[in-house]
């Protein structure tokens, strides 16, 4: 209903936004999530976002654009992200590249995802160990600062606007180049 209510209050949109993750097991690790806690993190946070293209896609304009937020625990093993969660975060970026191919096709739609390195926003306070990661991410990180909100909304603003037109099916990393890091820069093995 919320796409009619959408279309009936303004016709048609240029962008849509897929913020939603849940993970009721969360801090469970990953051998002890059941199976309801697991497919319930995979329901809320990846095929959420496939329904929700499902239904506004038909009010969307072409050459509009559809983000979501991810995070490196899809590619990467973060101890205490459990419950399922890296593997719905892992479904949703498989799911991003599938659905550019699909809303590319069928609506002129561009795809892409965020992942966001650590902040200290609400829902991330949940997992319990927020504050550890920014100050794991500001220790080994390349560009040593806090992660800001406003520098992960500025990639959002920059992937559903029109600078990127051909951008589509990509995982965009906004974490000071945590990404990048192989080793942790504050190892022990490394000092010596």
């Amino acid at each position: 209903e919320v796409a009619e209510t959408v279309k009936d209050d303004f016709g048609s949109i240029d962008i849509l936004v897929h913020s939603l993750a849940n993970g009721p097991e969360v801090t469970k690790p990953l051998l002890e999530t059941s199976r309801s806690g697991y497919l319930a993190a995979v329901s809320a946070s990846s095929y959420s976002f496939i329904s929700l293209l499902q239904h506004f896609l038909p009010i969307m304009n072409p050459g509009g654009a559809s983000i979501s937020l991810t995070y490196i625990a899809s590619e990467r093993t973060i101890p205490g992200y459990g419950g399922g969660m890296s593997s719905a975060k892992a479904a949703l970026e498989s799911d991003t590249r599938v659905l550019a191919f699909e809303a590319g096709r069928k609506g002129k739609i561009r795809v892409n995802t965020i992942s966001a390195g650590p902040l200290g926003s609400r829902a991330a306070k949940a997992i319990g160990f927020i504050e550890k990661m920014i100050e794991y991410s500001y220790v080994n990180a390349p560009l040593q600062k806090e992660l800001l909100a406003e520098e992960v909304g500025n990639a959002a603003a920059f992937l559903v606007s029109p600078l990127a037109s051909a951008i589509t099916g990509s995982t965009v990393y906004v974490d000071n180049g945590l990404n990048t890091m192989a080793l942790a820069v504050d190892s022990p093995t490394l000092s010596t």
